[in-house]
């Protein structure tokens, strides 16, 4: 809460709209400041807290989890059985790595970017596809999807400026398409680039995807697209390949078996 609780906490007996649900602090100060005030029953609602394991990513680097770091806040959590912790940016972590945070009570796995960068992949894997099936016979049709991300990109770089500062034109590039921070997430609604990926689906839609060609850039489709609809199957790989990643999770938690496959039915 830091040194204005009491401010805090008088702001909000005053006012006939707010209301604290709930707030954690591992300072008995603050919890005694909070006391005085009437409001102590808010620990009561207190379930878990965000915390900073010491996993991390970067543009181009995985910091994975090493429990002895951890140690400090596993005893912590130990003493109070009714609290775990929020590990905050757990992406591209291994499931190792995840087995043992959710065993040292890290019990909600913060993940984001991951699964939109799985989703990027697809796209791409699927853009690549595409332009083996069409280049030659209708170059026309091709829908341009990284073209028009890479051009929305460039030309609103406020949600990447601050993290990809290349004078290199080739580092840049490469950055803005295949960053581990993904800023491309943002980019996914303008209005050209959503065009794209509709052309890019419509395009695939009907068709029979080889079956080596999927399993070149697809290669956890290959069964789902041969079993599946040609009808919506672009968007069912899509999809496919950022449970991939939900799989992972999933294993790591428990909630689902440690030979359950990206495709199978998880239970989230």
């Amino acid at each position: 809460m830091g040194w204005w609780s009491d401010v805090l906490a008088d702001a909000i007996k005053r006012s006939d709209k707010l209301e604290i649900v709930a707030c954690y602090t591992r300072s008995g100060e603050k919890r005694e400041a909070f006391a005085r005030k009437g409001l102590d029953r808010a620990w009561e609602r207190v379930l878990a807290q965000v915390v900073q394991p010491g996993v991390e990513f970067g543009d181009d680097v995985v910091f994975p989890y090493r429990r002895e770091a951890a140690t400090s806040l596993r005893s912590f959590c130990e003493r109070h059985e009714r609290l775990v912790f929020e590990a905050h940016s757990t992406d591209y972590q291994a499931e190792d790595a995840l087995r043992a945070l959710v065993e040292d009570h890290f019990a909600i796995l913060k993940v984001g970017p991951e699964l939109t960068f799985a989703f990027r992949e697809a796209i791409f894997a699927l853009e690549k596809i595409e332009q083996e099936l069409l280049e030659r016979r209708a170059p026309d049709r091709l829908s341009g999807v990284r073209r028009a991300l890479d051009h929305a990109m460039r030309t609103d770089p406020r949600h990447w400026k601050a993290y990809y500062d290349d004078d290199d034109e080739q580092s840049l590039r490469l950055r803005l398409a295949f960053s581990l921070s993904d800023r491309a997430r943002y980019y996914w609604p303008v209005p050209e680039v959503q065009e794209a990926i509709l052309r890019l689906f419509a395009n695939l839609d009907g068709l029979r995807l080889p079956r080596g060609l999927v399993s070149q850039y697809l290669p956890d489709g290959v069964e789902a697209a041969e079993a599946g609809p040609l009808d919506g199957q672009a968007v069912r790989l899509a999809r496919l390949h950022v449970r991939r990643v939900l799989a992972r999770y999933s294993r790591a938690c428990g909630v689902a078996s440690p030979g359950v496959a990206a495709g199978a039915r998880l239970p989230l």
